[in-house]
């Protein structure tokens, strides 16, 4: 038999019936998943300013060994190594016993060609004085034989090709003299330029000559090149005239400057480097040639660069590339890394400043899929 359903029965009944659609129309009124949450950043436009810590070497401005251009024995020397010396200073005093008798002979050349020119030049007045009067008389027929007059004149022309001659001999005397006078001035080595006596290798006594060994070594050290090797991602950055500062082991904590003076314009095919040189004021003597120095050398580039963290590039077998949400859906944009800034990392390709990226760029989101961004903290955005 059964029994009729009580009105408790019906009221529980209705109730459950009334939370199934409740859950039913719910559902119905959320919308379906839109995807994948992505944690996203935007990319951002920066001035590249990323410090490189470069080394660099310093050399003496002018740098000169001094030699002996004549050969002969040192007669004196006025410096030793540290020696301080100004240009036109005299640093060593040779003899060369040869120089001299060569001087009193070029002397009796020039002597003996300059009697002989004399001499000549007096024949050739006497003979040409009479090729005159002969040739005055011969107007008169009958007078003077006209074969006198002919010799006569062969005669003015013999001596005037005489002194001509020995005018050549007397120049080829003095230039010989003059020659010698030269090398007697070599005897004297002065110093070339300011600067400062850093090795000596010669004493009273020693023979010296222009294929012998250094006498001295002369440096200017009042001002310093200071030349770095600066690598070809760097070399753009290059400013004639800019203040770079450096330091040397010699002063801990000290800092020094030096203005960029001198590009190399060619890299090193090897170390894919150019050669800089810097111009270092050095007036109180601190700095030495020879010394090692640590250049902070800052890159730059022309114009502002995009950045992206650097968790934002994902790195395969085959390609570099950020993933790019757009309208919720992943695209795979290929870059090439550049320089690393703070947190973030130079990027080039086909992108724009406030482009949204994963911050975790992985093959893991595939092209095209769809995904939900999430903006991520500012903290972590770096």
């Amino acid at each position: 038999m059964i029994s009729k359903p009580t009105a408790c029965t019906l009221t529980v009944a209705v109730a459950v019936m009334a939370a199934a659609a409740a859950v039913m129309a719910q559902r119905a009124d959320a919308p379906p998943s839109s995807g994948t949450p992505v944690i996203v950043t935007k990319v951002v436009a920066r001035p590249l300013d990323r410090p490189l810590m470069l080394p660099g070497d310093l050399i003496a401005f002018q740098d000169v060994e001094i030699r002996a251009r004549v050969a002969g024995f040192v007669d004196a020397v006025n410096v030793d190594r540290g020696s301080m010396v100004r240009r036109g200073q005299l640093l060593v005093r040779i003899v060369a016993p040869e120089l001299g008798a060569q001087r009193t002979e070029a002397d009796a050349r020039i002597q003996s060609a300059r009697s002989a020119r004399v001499e000549a030049e007096a024949r050739l007045a006497s003979d040409d004085a009479t090729f005159q009067r002969l040739k005055t008389a011969s107007a008169t027929p009958g007078v003077v034989a006209g074969n006198d007059v002919e010799v006569a004149q062969r005669t003015v022309e013999g001596d005037r090709a005489r002194v001509e001659q020995l005018m050549q001999n007397e120049v080829a005397a003095v230039n010989a003299a003059k020659s010698v006078s030269d090398f007697e001035s070599y005897l004297r080595v002065m110093a070339p330029f300011d600067g400062v006596i850093t090795q000596r290798d010669v004493h009273v006594g020693s023979l010296v000559g222009p294929t012998a060994d250094p006498m001295l070594r002369i440096q200017q050290i009042s001002k310093l090149r200071l030349v770095v090797d600066v690598p070809e991602t760097a070399v753009g950055s290059i400013e004639r005239g800019a203040l770079i500062e450096f330091t040397v082991p010699a002063y801990p904590g000290e800092t020094f400057n030096g203005r960029v003076a001198r590009l190399g314009h060619a890299l090193d095919p090897k170390t894919r480097t150019m050669p800089v040189e810097l111009d270092v004021a050095n007036a109180m003597g601190r700095l030495a040639p020879g010394m090692f120095a640590q250049v902070s050398w800052s890159m730059r580039r022309g114009r502002a660069s995009l950045f992206v963290p650097a968790s934002a590039i994902a790195t395969t077998t085959e390609r570099t590339f950020v993933v790019r949400v757009q309208n919720n859906r992943a695209e795979w944009v290929d870059v090439k890394r550049g320089q690393a800034m703070e947190q973030l990392v130079e990027v080039f390709g086909p992108l724009k400043e406030g482009d949204v990226v994963a911050l975790r760029g992985t093959d893991e989101i595939r092209q095209g899929s769809p995904v939900v961004p999430k903006t991520a903290p500012p903290a972590t955005q770096r």
